[in-house]
């Protein structure tokens, strides 16, 4: 089994859901009370989020690139950013680590081609949503796909969501009807599907039970990091 590298923290909510889900899809595929071989560094997140907000996306990047090169010194054969926020600085990351890192975008793309969905709803934080790094690389990949966000008003609803609660280990049942709300406009505008694009909207939100078929990007990356570990996801496929 290859060893799983997480760079998580961001926040420490949404990586447990991650160490969960790896250590369950381990566990399901080699029966009996096998889990994976992982490691996580975990930062602390008030600092990321300094740097967030002071738009010091090279120091946020050189934070991360540190924390995979550690990971890589201590054994991790892959490398996983647990946010889809700071996939923004992904590619720095990479090139500053030998192990190839599995890109949450990638995967969620490729979980919503396969699907046959080409106009999902960008559900995430306003830099996710706003910076245009997640929906480029989405069209960028050729799969047809035109991802959609929420307009202005709903973006800054989400982002509040998620940072004053859902990152503060709060669920809410009055905003999950405002994120159904929000799903239902975009329904009306022509999405055909929902990425929950922040590690922590699973929180809050069942993808199986919205208005919209639903595609949860800490289930789908966490799926691709346990295909890598067991040898279903090729090392130049990783890296790609």
């Amino acid at each position: 089994m290859r060893t799983i590298g997480l760079i998580g923290g961001m926040s420490f909510e949404s990586s447990a859901v991650y160490y969960r889900l790896i250590n369950e899809m381990v566990r399901d595929h080699l029966g009996g009370i096998a889990s994976a071989e992982l490691i996580m560094h975990s930062v602390n997140f008030a600092e990321i989020v300094a740097l967030q907000k002071a738009g010091d996306w090279k120091g946020a990047a050189h934070r991360l690139a540190t924390a995979g090169q550690g990971l890589c010194n201590a054994g991790a054969d892959c490398l996983l950013i647990c946010t889809n926020t700071m996939h923004l600085v992904a590619d720095d990351v990479a090139s500053a680590c030998p192990a190839p890192l599995i890109n949450i975008i990638d995967e969620t793309s490729k979980a919503l081609a396969s699907a046959g969905r080409r106009r999902p709803l960008l559900l995430a934080t306003r830099y996710t949503m706003e910076h245009g790094f997640y929906t480029d690389r989405m069209r960028a990949m050729n799969l047809g796909l035109e991802p959609m966000v929420p307009d202005e008003s709903d973006r800054a609803t989400t982002h509040s969501i998620i940072f004053d609660e859902l990152c503060a280990g709060k669920v809410v049942d009055s905003s999950r009807d405002r994120l159904i709300a929000i799903i239902e406009k975009a329904k009306a505008a022509g999405a055909d599907s929902i990425i929950l694009g922040c590690t922590e909207i699973c929180l809050i939100l069942d993808p199986d039970h919205l208005p919209l078929p639903g595609f949860d990007s800490t289930t789908i990356h966490a799926r691709a990091a346990v295909d890598f570990a067991l040898g279903s996801l090729p090392l130049s496929a990783a890296a790609e």
